[in-house]
């Protein structure tokens, strides 16, 4: 399990923010599982939903933003459960970019690519791997977007999220498999022991589109789930979104 336990470029668990914060929640002093369990929920919504610069960020650099989509909060899942003692690697997939429709402008939808890259967690704990998802969406966002699409039943695609229900889905970690984008999987590309090697493979952007990406699109896109995020406060104050 060695393999699956090792600090790398990007997941820099050594590092003194990423150390401080281990100490200060006290995950190194509780048992495995349990510090999976909270380690699991501090990146699903302590480290809010929003678009990184781009993939290949440290986990130290999306602490440090506090927000991140699902290959860099996947990073940062990897990193803190690494520093536990807890074995994890990565599976990356293609997925459709369809899910992106609403939390994207039209327009920007217009420059991205039809499918695009995408990864999640798996951890091995009580002697199985497990899944791990549904840490992309914070309750907050996840919410907001319920209270928008109460009356929607079935599959929901859209907002960044893909699952069989929008009102119940599995992203909440209770020893099991979590997912919260799965239903726009394409294809899985393979497991890689950390994200480095994915990263090195395989990309989403280049050129102008990934300029453009970096300096304006992703700058519009953050504030779009900001706006969506605060209806959630709006509506729970008793106030009309």
């Amino acid at each position: 399990m060695q393999e699956y336990l090792s600090d790398t470029h990007l997941l820099d668990f050594k590092h003194p923010t990423i150390q401080a914060l281990i100490n200060e929640q006290g995950w190194l002093d509780i048992e495995r599982y349990n510090a999976l369990q909270d380690i699991y929920h501090f990146v699903k919504d302590d480290v809010v939903f929003g678009y990184s610069a781009h993939d290949i960020l440290k986990a130290s650099d999306v602490l440090k933003d506090g927000y991140g989509q699902c290959n860099t909060k996947g990073t940062l899942l990897m990193a803190l459960l690494r520093a536990v003692g807890i074995p994890c690697r990565l599976q990356g997939f293609t997925i459709s970019n369809n899910l992106k429709s609403g939390v994207m402008p039209k327009w920007i939808l217009l420059f991205a690519p039809k499918e695009i890259i995408h990864s999640w967690v798996e951890v091995f704990i009580e002697g199985q791997w497990l899944e791990l998802e549904g840490y992309i969406i914070d309750r907050q966002y996840l919410s907001a977007i319920q209270q928008r699409f109460k009356h929607h039943h079935g599959t929901f695609i859209g907002y960044g999220i893909a699952t069989p229900c929008l009102q119940n889905p599995d992203n909440e970690f209770n020893g099991e498999s979590t997912y919260i984008q799965k239903e726009s999987i394409i294809k899985s590309l393979g497991h890689f022991n950390e994200p480095d090697s994915f990263y090195c493979k395989f990309s989403n952007l280049a050129g102008i589109k990934k300029w453009l990406y970096q300096l304006v699109f992703r700058h519009i896109i953050n504030l779009n789930i900001k706006h969506l995020r605060q209806t959630c406060d709006v509506t729970n104050s008793g106030k009309t979104a």
